[in-house]
């Protein structure tokens, strides 16, 4: 448990350190073929933060809206306020807000920038479904991803893809406009850089989109691992996202905006095999299940 716990957070922060290597190789190339400078990687940061701040502040109340969520009546959903609250409880955090999706899928998500700011949203269909052990794996599951920030995490790997796009468009554009003077430039050694930036123009914002993709999946397995944690029996859990992942309702309130808070993908349409896991913003069911299996229960 500890172990699968260590090594998602050390492979979480090691796809980060290589994001913020890409951006850096990027605005120094994009230094060196402009008149911009680095002037223009300042820039790129600066726009990416301001448009990632507005939605870091107000992503809750947006989702919440696009999912047509309604806060939870404490009368008529006492169990479920009871499991939220023990579980925050064990958790540390402030009990966070409860909302509930009329729709008969079974699927749950959290969202706000802390602790202190945070929503639990489940479907009608998750509470319909789910035993009692089952929903309390959910809900800490979602618990877990409150408690370790990740809106904050994710927020930060929006930004650097923000950056890197930025960054690639203006390198692209460089090009078109001429960039630097190429008798500055040196001869071949200049000729060599715009070839690598033209490349990293191109190629670098499907890599920090798939960077992205990679770093939300670690955190889904280790949101998996804490939630197991919390209530001390990973089966329950388990046993979830087999339901989940087996009941054929569509979520009604989903779209591809938000099919990624939530617990496992509502949408998963299109591309199949290895290219749909390396697209996707969750690991396959399957193999989030055998992790969780391999644990065993926990005294």
């Amino acid at each position: 448990m500890y172990e699968e716990i260590t090594s998602n957070k050390r492979r979480s922060w090691l796809l980060i350190f290589v994001f913020v290597s890409l951006v850096g190789a990027i605005g120094w190339i994009f230094g060196q073929l402009t008149q911009f400078g680095y002037g223009g990687l300042v820039v790129a940061v600066a726009v990416a933060i301001v448009m990632a701040v507005g939605s870091y502040y107000n992503s809750d109340k947006v989702v919440l809206a696009m999912s047509h969520a309604h806060p939870a009546d404490p009368k008529q959903y006492q169990f479920l306020h009871n499991t939220v609250e023990g579980l925050a409880i064990a958790a540390g955090i402030p009990k966070p807000k409860i909302y509930v999706i009329d729709d008969a899928a079974p699927n749950a998500f959290a969202t706000g920038r802390d602790p202190d700011h945070s929503v639990i949203a489940v479907t009608t269909g998750l509470l319909a479904k789910m035993d009692r052990l089952e929903l309390e794996g959910v809900v800490a599951h979602e618990m877990s991803h409150i408690r370790n920030y990740d809106i904050k995490f994710m927020t930060l790997t929006v930004v650097l893809v923000g950056v890197v796009i930025l960054l690639s468009h203006w390198l692209l554009r460089s090009f078109w406009w001429g960039g630097r003077d190429r008798e500055e430039g040196g001869g071949g050694g200049f000729i060599i850089l715009m070839v690598v930036g033209l490349v990293l123009a191109i190629l670098a914002p499907i890599l920090a989109q798939l960077i992205k993709l990679a770093v939300s999946r670690k955190r889904e397995y280790l949101a998996d691992a804490n939630g197991a944690l919390l209530t001390r029996y990973p089966a329950g859990l388990a046993g979830a996202l087999r339901k989940i992942a087996a009941d054929p309702a569509p979520l009604a309130g989903a779209n591809e905006a938000t099919a990624p808070l939530y617990i496992s993908p509502p949408k998963q349409r299109g591309l199949t095999g290895k290219v749909k896991e390396l697209w996707s913003t969750h690991p396959p069911t399957e193999e989030r299940i055998k992790r969780l299996e391999a644990m065993g229960n926990i005294a």
